[in-house]
């Protein structure tokens, strides 16, 4: 279930406090400049292409929607089918950990407020779980 989903009726979604449009776009830069600056991240910014433009765009537009903001990345592909897109990559605990620790940082950096933090990171470590496709 994504945040959004569990904010409930009247509730402000994840995306509104993140800062919307301009702060999720803060969040994933700085996701995606870690993960390319930090050796810690190695292991999964060698899974993306060689300039990130493209992975930053989608990752933001998929995340607008799941935390309950506009629908951009349904508009332009459709249905997200993550796992379906992840398979052609070998991910195992150690893609996910460090995925998981990348964006764990990436919201230490932008100050996203602890409370908020805690609940994405555990709505996020379900998904990047369920992208693992082999075992280690």
């Amino acid at each position: 279930m994504s945040p959004a989903a569990e904010s409930g009726a009247g509730a402000a979604t994840p995306f509104a406090a993140l800062g919307g449009e301009n702060g999720l776009r803060a969040l994933v830069d700085r996701f995606y400049d870690l993960m390319d600056l930090e050796p810690d991240y190695a292991v999964i910014r060698r899974l993306h292409p060689s300039t990130l433009d493209g992975s930053r765009d989608k990752l933001f537009w998929f995340l607008c929607g799941w935390l309950g903001g506009p629908n951009h990345y349904i508009e332009r592909f459709g249905h997200p089918m993550l796992r379906a897109r992840h398979l052609p990559f070998a991910i195992g605990t150690s893609e996910r950990d460090q995925w998981m620790d990348c964006m764990k940082q990436a919201m230490a950096e932008r100050a996203v407020d602890p409370g908020l933090a805690a609940k994405l990171a555990e709505a996020l470590f379900g998904t990047a779980d369920w992208m693992r496709n082999r075992p280690g």
